[in-house]
């Protein structure tokens, strides 16, 4: 039987530095954390106008997040995703 993975500190606090820095309104950046599975689903949630600076141009800069974060978690052995809203 599978375990349930563990939630790290670390990764969150990678989406929410990184989010924060991205943004015209850092305050209003909150990360939350879920067990979906044997995944933990990250969800960012922003003032509307950051929205589009934390997406980029074509999704540029939240690929660039996801692929830090996936890489981040691989190496705790633990899968990640993240959503936007």
């Amino acid at each position: 039987m599978a375990t349930e993975p563990q939630p790290s500190s670390t990764t969150r606090e990678f989406v929410e530095f990184t989010a924060r820095l991205l943004a015209h309104s850092p305050d209003e950046v909150q990360v939350e954390e879920k067990v979906d599975g044997e995944t933990i689903v990250y969800t960012l949630k922003l003032a509307s106008d950051d929205i589009g600076r934390v997406i980029g141009r074509e999704g540029r800069i939240v690929r660039a997040i996801r692929s830090l974060l996936r890489a981040a978690a691989m190496r705790q052995g633990i899968r990640v995703a993240l959503e936007i809203e």
